[in-house]
């Protein structure tokens, strides 16, 4: 019974502490990119709280960026025709 008990406890525990670092690690991911958001010139100072944003407004965006990079390629393509 004792075994059975801690070979069900100690997973749990593992799921726990995995959870927490992963937490932490995404936590302090965001810090890093809010601070270079926050520091570059042109960024969007909006972006720094994106992880609030609504799932419809989120999927805007992201389409958003898409274009951003289609636009971006299709600049490259002719820049690299016109050479």
């Amino acid at each position: 019974m004792t075994i059975n008990t801690t070979a069900s406890i100690v997973p749990s525990l593992m799921v726990f502490l995995i959870q927490h670092t992963q937490n932490r690690d995404t936590q302090a991911i965001h810090l890093k990119l809010d601070e270079l958001i926050r520091t570059v010139e042109g960024a969007r100072a909006g972006l720094i709280s994106v992880e609030n944003l609504t799932d419809d407004e989120l999927s805007r965006l992201q389409t958003e960026f898409q274009r951003l990079a289609a636009e971006s390629k299709s600049r490259r393509a002719a820049g690299a025709m016109s050479e």
